[in-house]
């Protein structure tokens, strides 16, 4: 099946509607005339249960009621689009396994054990899973890993980051995702050349990793490719989080339809960078 035979709008349920994330993803689906939003659903304590989903983002009523327990949107819905936490990501899969839908996550944050849990999901359903949705970070990704396998370890690489006062992870899940593809393009692994807290002299063939919070700032990522006597610099700035919303709305329309897999948004940009 492919989303050029498709008829009928795609209904997309969200889960953390009332976040950030979650609102903004809401407003992208309203907006569009090929999209349906078939439900919206956030925790249990969340003080908006109840009200219309429409309202709690500065919208008309559109009479779908904001909901915790999430089972009737994932029997409706085509594709769920989930921007909450890693464990809560994981029982939305459950639930994606259980009904067979497919399955857009955007959440940041998971440890290695739950990576290996999406894998295992991943066979089952077919799942986007991202820790960044804009086109132009995933086009940065692309873009690092293919000048770090140019590159020799003449050049150091460095990934710095800036993020909001209130985000939790650190390093995000982007800049980790970019010291990753930087570490495939050497065909070595993060693990054995990630260094989060400087100090003392660097050593050759590092991947190293600074942080900044504060203020309101969406999201800035640059890596750094350094050696004697020049510097390339590959940045990408974040001013609206309308960006993470499109790219999450574009991965439920191209993943509908698709066969069981763990996808990345490289897969739904079709991006191949190379000469």
């Amino acid at each position: 099946m492919t989303n050029s035979v498709r008829i009928a709008p795609l209904k997309i349920g969200v889960t953390g509607a009332s976040g950030r994330m979650g609102r903004i993803i809401i407003t992208e689906i309203m907006r569009s005339n090929n999209l349906v939003l078939s439900g919206a659903t956030v925790g249990e304590n969340d003080p908006n249960i109840g009200m219309d989903v429409g309202e709690i983002c500065g919208l008309k009523r559109v009479g779908k009621i904001l909901k915790h327990n999430p089972v009737d949107m994932f029997e409706s819905a085509d594709v769920i689009i989930d921007f909450t936490t890693p464990a809560a990501s994981l029982e939305h899969c459950l639930l994606a396994n259980r009904y067979k839908k497919a399955l857009v996550i955007g959440t940041t944050g998971f440890n290695d054990k739950q990576k290996e849990m999406l894998q295992l999901h991943g066979q089952n359903i077919p799942i986007v899973g991202s820790p960044n949705m804009s086109l132009g970070v995933n086009l940065l990704l692309a873009v690092t890993e293919y000048v770090a396998g140019l590159l020799d370890d003449e050049f150091d690489i460095e990934v710095t980051e800036m993020h909001h006062r209130h985000k939790v992870d650190s390093p995000s899940g982007t800049a980790l995702a970019l010291g990753r593809a930087a570490a495939k393009g050497r065909k070595v692994t993060l693990d054995d050349k990630g260094v989060y807290d400087r100090a003392g002299k660097r050593e050759q063939g590092q991947i190293g990793f600074s942080v900044a919070r504060g203020g309101d700032v969406v999201g800035d990522h640059t890596v750094m490719f350094c050696a004697d006597g020049e510097r390339i610099e590959f940045t990408h700035k974040a001013s609206s989080r309308q960006i993470f919303a499109r790219g999450a709305v574009k991965a439920a329309e191209w993943l509908h339809g698709k066969p069981a897999g763990l996808y990345s948004m490289k897969d739904v940009l079709n991006l191949r960078i190379g000469i």
